[in-house]
């Protein structure tokens, strides 16, 4: 008699796979944002290590999965996105969309100007596009600086050094396109500095 426990853990491996190569990140880009090793990784997706639940939950958050699609649990009929939010850098980031790879959809929550950490130009691959949908937004690229208000949208080369912030004393609140790489370097967890 076939084991369903066994079927379903079986199949995690490829979907682990699936997942890593549809958002092109390396196993260790991944073992980094998990916390988990790289070797680990490796023998979870060749189905060599049964997962545990302390291993699927960090690569379910780093996937931007529900830990259902990791273990292909069979559809509940419920098609509603459950927003996580996420907070970087003083930012408040809710995601939503939830498949992997491909163009993501965030809600961006600013703080006022003044209260975010320092403005520092970044760069990185990918694309990005933004629309307010709240406040004022203090939009740097190179060397130009705009103010943007509700209803206006900017689409840029996330090669040229950038930062969006708020740029007043109230929070901006925008719509946001990344691409795989964008919401790469927006979400990596901070690394710690040197000492």
């Amino acid at each position: 008699m076939d084991n369903p426990a066994e079927d379903v853990l079986a199949g995690v491996g490829p979907r682990l796979r699936a997942l890593r190569k549809a958002r092109s990140t390396t196993l260790a880009a991944l073992a980094d944002e998990t916390g988990l090793t790289a070797s680990t990784l490796s023998r979870l997706e060749n189905g060599k290590l049964r997962p545990t639940l302390e291993q699927l939950l960090p690569l379910a958050r780093a996937h931007g999965v529900p830990l259902d699609d990791l273990v292909a649990a069979p559809p509940t009929g419920d098609p509603r996105i459950h927003l996580r939010p996420v907070r970087r850098s003083g930012l408040v980031m809710v995601p939503l969309t939830r498949r992997a790879g491909g163009i993501q959809a965030y809600k961006v929550i600013y703080p006022p100007a003044g209260r975010a950490p320092t403005m520092k130009l970044r760069t990185h691959e990918g694309y990005e596009w933004f629309y307010v949908l709240n406040g004022h937004v203090r939009f740097v690229l190179g060397e130009q600086e705009f103010r943007l208000g509700v209803g206006e949208a900017a689409e840029f080369d996330t090669h040229v050094p950038h930062w969006i912030g708020s740029a007043d004393g109230r929070p901006a609140e925008v719509l946001t396109l990344f691409s795989a790489q964008g919401e790469r370097a927006h979400l990596a967890p901070a690394r710690p500095s040197p000492r």
